[in-house]
């Protein structure tokens, strides 16, 4: 693994985290599965040493670092076969944005607890008939007196079943223009009218998915973070940690499944050497490698930039590491399966599963398609088709 590029700070955070996600690992996860649980020991170990909530700010009980740290903790853990998805959600998408833009109530009030991992919180705003058009989200938000109204429905929202509160993205109103804006609110669990119901996935993983119905839901003036006027601003704050943490979790899981067909390919012997040592099983091994390498590049770069507080370039940088990682999932997962042969399949090995799970690094949160548009017409400059 290629490390140089890495202060020591972050290669101790990389080996530390290493060395907690190998003490649960796939087992563990794979038992958590077939419970129907969730990883919540996994999840308080790593909020008690301070990776949950690294990216968050030191007054309120984080760890003041960035992006880089949170990805590294995430990545990680995904290589030891044991990620928490909900590091994606609760505080990279919904702790950034409420530390950049929530009031100081807001803060005190979710932040010490997204970091400590006494507090989670899920994030909604794809909806059955908007898909990956985020400017056709019919959830409005209207006020009332000192009261915030929504209405509307969300899909694909994850661990909302877990979480003490969903951020939603809802438009309001323009009072001058009458053109509907994104704002974000923050919606108790068990707010009235807030109804939820379970997705059945194919997909093996601790994290359940839920469609919402948001009927008549009363919330104070208070629940909005930030601006009614800042807009696509704020949104953007969560959705470009939230590809970030994405190119993470695929990173993560991608070197899992090398790291056991690696293994095998050394130590299965069908003729006289290992099949390792077979260039049809080496080099497609060896290109994942690379391929892996590569996205972390881009996704170390895309960190970087949103550290640094450049959102523009972090956004280009966030959805090609996104892209990057979510093809070299696949391939990893899919080379290794096919290097394991028939025990690829069986749950011994906990690959097969591996297969489902690693299309959700190209389908989520935005698909390929929609980073190739974006590519094509912002970083090209070639005409939109839609």
């Amino acid at each position: 693994m290629i490390t140089v590029l890495e202060t020591e700070e972050h290669q101790a955070l990389r080996a530390a985290v290493a060395a907690l996600g190998k003490r649960y690992g796939r087992d563990y996860m794979t038992s958590v599965v077939r419970e129907g649980a969730h990883p919540r020991e996994l999840w308080t170990e790593a909020a008690k040493l301070g990776y949950l909530g690294v990216n968050l700010p030191e007054e309120y009980g984080g760890g003041g670092s960035g992006m880089s740290e949170l990805s590294i903790v995430l990545e990680e853990l995904g290589a030891a076969g044991s990620p928490l998805l909900m590091m994606v959600v609760s505080p990279a998408i919904c702790g950034t944005v409420i530390a950049r833009f929530g009031t100081d109530t807001q803060k005190r009030q979710w932040l010490p607890g997204l970091a400590d991992g006494s507090l989670t919180m899920a994030f909604g705003i794809t909806e059955p008939d908007a898909g990956s058009n985020s400017h056709r989200i019919t959830t409005t938000a209207r006020r009332e007196g000192d009261e915030w109204v929504l209405t509307g429905r969300k899909v694909f929202v994850s661990g909302v079943d877990i979480a003490d509160a969903t951020l939603i993205v809802g438009r309001t109103e323009d009072a001058r223009s009458g053109k509907l804006k994104p704002c974000l609110f923050i919606v108790p669990r068990e707010a009235p009218g807030f109804q939820r119901s379970r997705i059945d996935m194919e997909l093996q993983a601790p994290e359940k998915q839920f469609e919402l119905v948001l009927d008549e839901v009363r919330l104070p003036a208070d629940a909005l973070v930030g601006e009614e006027d800042a807009g696509l601003l704020q949104l953007f704050a969560g959705l470009n940690p939230e590809r970030i943490m994405t190119a993470a979790f695929g990173i993560g899981m991608g070197r899992y499944a090398l790291s056991r067909a690696v293994e095998y390919a050394k130590t299965r012997q069908v003729w006289k050497e290992p099949i390792g040592a077979h260039q049809a099983i080496a080099h497609p091994l060896a290109q994942a490698h690379i391929e892996l390498e590569l996205a972390r590049l881009m996704m170390q770069k895309a960190a970087r930039l949103y550290d640094d507080g450049d959102d523009a370039g972090a956004g280009e940088a966030a959805n090609m590491a996104k892209y990057a990682a979510g093809e070299a999932c696949v391939r990893a997962v899919d080379q290794a399966v096919h290097t394991l042969g028939g025990n690829g399949l069986t749950r011994e090995y906990g690959l097969g599963s591996l297969i489902t799970a690693s299309r959700v690094a190209r389908i989520a949160p935005v698909s390929r398609e929609m980073i190739l548009n974006y590519v094509s017409h912002q970083s090209l400059g070639l005409p939109k088709s839609y």
